[in-house]
């Protein structure tokens, strides 16, 4: 369903992406892991044509992202859901105003919009909070309503940004039980940056390790987590890297 081929990105002098390339299945669940500044969201945004490379393709069901025009691009970004760091809602909303917000821009009747935005709640538990603003929530429950929001539209594909960040061990476990639940429930391709070690075991079916601008190793959970490769071996158990293997 993805497919990015030898993407690169540079910001003025500084490279960001070097000849990044790899496939995403439909239907699969795949982790990107790595350092702070290394690239990942940079390389989400590519996903959904925020970003353009400098050379390279992205393309979704053979479909290569750079030849688009906008109008094609809208169509191609419908396909997406993607749960934001912060979550990323109006504080001014209620709980089904940000959930069906997108849903309003496409003018659909408001029958339609309150069923749809009660399965997407129903979907990540929270039905019964419609009425609810951000404020009244915790940051497990906003995470939630950011993601009611991103699969309200139905989409083939669900792009997680640091889930878990901000969250304690408790409520990060019941974030990556409903990744997995969305998954399997919407027949969904998962793509998820994460710093979290133990997010990025559980609801990773393959874990790609973005180092020096590339994808350095591409495995299982059981062959990321138990490499002999030291760079790997360091970064999953948090052990400070050498100086010279730091990112410049």
């Amino acid at each position: 369903m993805i497919e990015v081929s030898h993407l690169k990105k540079n910001f003025g002098s500084h490279v960001i992406l070097d000849d990044v390339s790899f496939r995403v299945e439909s239907g699969e669940s795949i982790v990107i892991i790595g350092r702070s500044g290394g690239g990942k969201s940079v390389l989400l945004k590519h996903l959904i044509a925020l970003l353009s490379p400098d050379s390279g393709q992205v393309l979704i069901d053979g479909e290569d992202l750079c030849g688009l025009n906008e109008r094609q691009l809208l169509r191609v970004r419908r396909k997406f859901g993607m749960l934001f760091q912060g979550a990323a809602l109006f504080d001014s909303m209620t709980v089904a105003e940000n959930v069906g917000f997108a849903l309003r821009r496409e003018k659909l009747p408001e029958a339609d919009i309150g069923k749809r935005v009660a399965q997407a709640l129903d979907v990540v538990e929270l039905s019964g909070t419609e009425d609810k603003r951000p404020s009244e929530l915790s940051g497990g429950m906003r995470k939630r309503v950011g993601l009611a929001r991103a699969i309200v539209y139905e989409p083939q594909i669900v792009l997680y940004d640091e889930p878990t960040t901000g969250l304690d061990p408790v409520v990060s476990d019941s974030i990556d039980k409903l990744i997995l639940r969305v998954r399997d429930h919407l027949k969904v391709t998962t793509v998820v940056v994460t710093h979290d070690m133990r997010n990025a075991r559980r609801v990773g079916q393959r874990i790609m390790m973005l180092h020096e601008r590339k994808i350095y190793v591409t495995g299982t959970p059981d062959e990321i987590f138990n490499s002999a490769d030291p760079v790997v071996h360091r970064f999953v158990n948090g052990i400070s890297i050498p100086r010279e293997h730091l990112l410049i």
